[in-house]
């Protein structure tokens, strides 16, 4: 019995230290660096509070219910000089970024993939174009991208009296792009509520699609349904409210007077240069990207898809994509977030973004440089982590499964 207690003894491991036990240790070590932290930043805001008393500068977030005293050139909500306040203001230019960011994503995200497919085209000429607009667009400083677009490209519009007509209610001038302004009716609802069902129709098809292709591998037509469903169905439902006399929309054209065009809906050119930049720029960061993942994927991959009969394609959409995928979406996000931080240039061609409003114009009358750059800060942290806590999501629906 002693010796197999004495076996035992010398087989089991010896007992570390509670000193030098790793996770101690590294349990230790982070409480100590988050208390340093927080005396630092207690340390920084006391004096900060303590100069901005001494200089007699008003502190705090009260500025933010003041009236504000001056107009925005684009607002998506009502605001006013006389009646709306900081807070509005803050809000204003915070959706003006949203807008821009959002539109910018989507049509960069097209472009991108587009470009990026088309420079490992055969085609000699179609790759040599996506290449030059590549090395050329991500070469060039965004900034004067930027200007680019609103000087050279927009600034030389001809003035409204002579705005060019585009048709369908649509004119360019030197002031922006003006369209039909749509008139939503009292039953709008209806047609909002058709649109929903079919969206949770299209999520419903969809999976019961997949589901299916996993277990019998026969393949539905999941895009056409879905434009069935999401554009087709409320397209039909507005056309038969109106056919009974209760359009839902209805459209303001734009009139072309003597000197200016009134009625309908302004796109102001700040906006469109400013759309026109960041996409165009980003997209050329975007294809690099995509051709990156797309050369990932095993050659092979394409040789088994062709021997199963499958088109170019057909190979491109439902093989090589989908694998590149998992490559394509790390530095993709990387993208999305540079687009929405880039957006803050705006100030340089007077587009009413989070920064011109906020950062501009608040600061300038309030003075309460701190809060007003502690807020902008705040929001534009809020927005990256949102974008990169969606994408990660995508990201792990997209990845392998081990079994």
């Amino acid at each position: 019995m002693n010796s197999v207690q004495t076996a035992v003894s010398q087989t089991s491991p010896p007992k570390k230290s509670f000193l030098y036990d790793p996770k101690v240790r590294g349990a230790f070590y982070q409480i100590v660096l988050v208390i340093a932290l927080v005396a630092l930043f207690y340390v920084a805001a006391t004096n900060a509070i303590e100069n901005l008393q001494r200089a007699k500068i008003a502190s705090g977030f009260g500025f933010l219910n003041n009236t504000a005293g001056f107009d925005i050139s684009q607002t998506l909500i009502q605001f006013s000089a006389a009646g709306g306040t900081y807070g509005d203001a803050f809000i204003v230019g915070l959706l003006n970024t949203l807008i821009v960011s959002a539109i910018g994503i989507f049509f960069t995200t097209f472009l991108g993939f587009l470009i990026g497919i088309a420079r490992l085209s055969k085609n000699w000429m179609v790759a040599k174009v996506a290449m030059v607009y590549v090395e050329v667009l991500r070469n060039i400083p965004l900034l004067v991208q930027l200007l680019f677009w609103y000087i050279a490209v927009l600034g030389a519009l001809p003035q409204p009296r002579n705005s060019l007509e585009m048709g369908a209610g649509f004119y360019l001038n030197s002031r922006g792009l003006f369209m039909a302004k749509p008139l939503w009716a009292s039953n709008i609802g209806i047609l909002v509520g058709v649109l929903l069902l079919g969206l949770i129709g299209t999520f419903i098809y969809r999976r019961w699609a997949r589901k299916q292709q996993e277990q019998t591998g026969r393949q539905y037509p999941v895009g056409k349904v879905t434009l069935a469903l999401v554009l087709g169905l409320p397209i039909l439902t507005w056309i038969v409210l109106a056919l009974f006399g209760a359009n839902p929309i209805s459209f303001e054209l734009p009139r072309k007077g003597t000197f200016n065009l009134t009625g309908g809906m302004q796109i102001l050119p700040e906006f469109v240069a400013l759309l026109l930049g960041l996409v165009t720029y980003t997209a050329a960061f975007i294809a690099e990207v995509v051709r990156a993942g797309i050369l990932a994927v095993s050659k092979g991959q394409t040789e088994a898809a062709g021997s199963l009969g499958l088109t170019p394609g057909q190979t491109l959409r439902l093989v090589v994509i989908p694998q590149a995928m998992r490559v394509i979406i790390p530095p993709l996000t990387s993208q999305y977030l540079n687009l929405t931080k880039n957006s803050s240039l705006a100030v340089a061609i007077g587009y009413p973004d989070l920064v011109q409003v906020f950062m501009g114009t608040v600061l300038n009358q309030t003075g309460q440089a701190i809060e007003v750059v502690v807020i902008t800060m705040g929001v534009y942290l809020t927005i990256s982590l949102l974008t990169s806590f969606l994408m990660n999501i995508y990201n792990r629906r997209v990845a392998i499964v081990e079994r």
